[in-house]
């Protein structure tokens, strides 16, 4: 079957600091959303489809390892709504079994061995998967700053990106969250509201999503010891 990816990149994020979107910050000598590219584009894809802000005039004028891959579509409010946006872009060339591959485009550390390992695990799953870590620390449940509850952290893990699923399945549940007004926080969970299960795959923790000031600057250690490692 055919590998699409969709990288949604039409939100602000602007808790990084600033008033620049995070995925145009500056990492080493590249910006994030090239930096998260560029690693995506080293993968067999059809296209990498991003989904950007409508008044987002950053992303098309950088340059990229193959942008003959990359086409650029506009966004929405939601997450749900840009990877929907993606999807319709290729709708008249994908078909229903196809792969999608959907990337946060503030991980930009993710490794392609780890991504190797979700679609051969997946490769012939009726659904798809995700990348996850285990959850290590104790898990505590708040009611505004108190303690309400400890967790059992046993079978608990942190969803993280790429996130694998067919075509139409991915389509449809996006779809359907939305004419029940769910707000999906990731597309696991659209696939999870019609009963069906995803596979967990482990992958490596330097898998960071960039949210925080931190989280740049260790971004930027992670590549670097990646690079070092010839990874």
């Amino acid at each position: 079957m055919a590998l699409w990816c969709v990288v949604p990149a039409a939100g602000r994020g602007l808790r990084v600091g600033g008033d620049l979107p995070k995925q145009y910050l500056h990492l080493n000598d590249r910006t994030v959303i090239q930096c998260t590219l560029d690693r995506l584009s080293m993968l067999p894809v059809e296209a990498i489809i991003v989904p950007v802000a409508a008044d987002d005039a950053r992303a098309g004028v950088l340059d990229y390892r193959d942008a003959s891959l990359i086409r650029f579509v506009t966004g929405g409010a939601e997450r749900a709504d840009s990877v929907l946006a993606g999807l319709e872009a290729i709708a008249n060339q994908a078909s229903d079994e196809d792969w999608v591959l959907v990337h946060d485009v503030a991980r930009p550390c993710v490794r392609i061995e780890d991504i190797e390992l979700l679609l051969a695990a997946i490769a012939d799953h009726p659904v798809g998967g995700l990348l996850a870590n285990r959850v290590r620390d104790t898990m505590k449940r708040g009611m505004g700053d108190e303690v309400a509850e400890t967790l059992s952290r046993d079978n608990l893990w942190h969803a993280l990106t790429p996130q694998v699923f067919r075509f139409a399945l991915l389509r449809d549940a996006l779809l359907a969250a939305r004419e029940q007004g769910i707000v999906v926080t990731d597309e696991s969970q659209a696939i999870e509201l019609r009963g069906e299960k995803p596979l967990l795959i482990e992958g490596a923790r330097d898998n960071l999503k960039i949210t925080w000031p931190e989280d740049l600057q260790m971004a930027e250690a992670f590549l670097k010891l990646q690079v070092e490692s010839g990874l």
